[in-house]
């Protein structure tokens, strides 16, 4: 069964590959360590969204040509049952145990030509509270299902639970995990510009 990890990384390898490009051009052009590139490309960890957004835009592609399934045009439903199918993705920070407390359920997956991208994603606890912030281009918008959340966003922490959201600028550095030893569902829609 191939996972969404392997799609990713075979799918990266592939754009880079017709682009004719190196993956010492890749690191270059997205400020990552050449190392960083040939990991996610052979599927040791999938990285955080920030470096996987550098990767799409050294690549010239937006970040869900990665997660893509098809190229529908028109718009997209997509139900319950298939929401709770195996299309999940978990995404680690700069380790391959960082982050696998994350695991993302792209909602529009399907949709070609997107400059969103909606996810349902299930926080399990995390008790080490151990994170690094990160910054992309784009704009957050976080609202909380089930459970409660904290986002470091700069120097203050925001601490939410069911009901609330938050809609940020992601250019500023900032994290997102559960609150310490609570787990919790969240919607989130992050937009990035090409």
């Amino acid at each position: 069964m191939t996972t969404k990890r392997s799609i990713v990384g075979a799918k990266i390898r592939t754009l880079r590959e017709t682009k004719n490009l190196t993956i010492e051009e890749i690191a270059e052009r997205s400020g990552l360590a050449a190392e960083q590139v040939a990991s996610i490309e052979n599927d040791e960890y999938l990285p955080s969204l920030g470096p996987l957004i550098k990767v799409a835009r050294a690549l010239g592609v937006r970040l869900g040509t990665f997660l893509d399934d098809s190229d529908e045009l028109g718009p997209v439903v997509v139900r319950r049952e298939v929401q709770d199918q195996d299309s999940s993705i978990s995404f680690s920070n700069d380790s391959v145990e960082a982050r696998q407390n994350m695991i993302y359920h792209s909602l529009a997956r399907q949709k070609a030509g997107r400059h969103m991208e909606p996810f349902i994603i299930d926080v399990k606890p995390d008790e080490t509270q151990e994170f690094k912030l990160s910054a992309h281009e784009g704009e957050e918008f976080i609202y909380v299902l089930e459970g409660s959340i904290q986002i470091a966003y700069g120097k203050t922490v925001y601490e939410l639970s069911q009901g609330d959201s938050i809609f940020y600028d992601s250019i500023v550095k900032h994290h997102v995990h559960g609150a310490p030893g609570k787990a919790a569902k969240i919607l989130a829609v992050i937009y990035i510009p090409i």
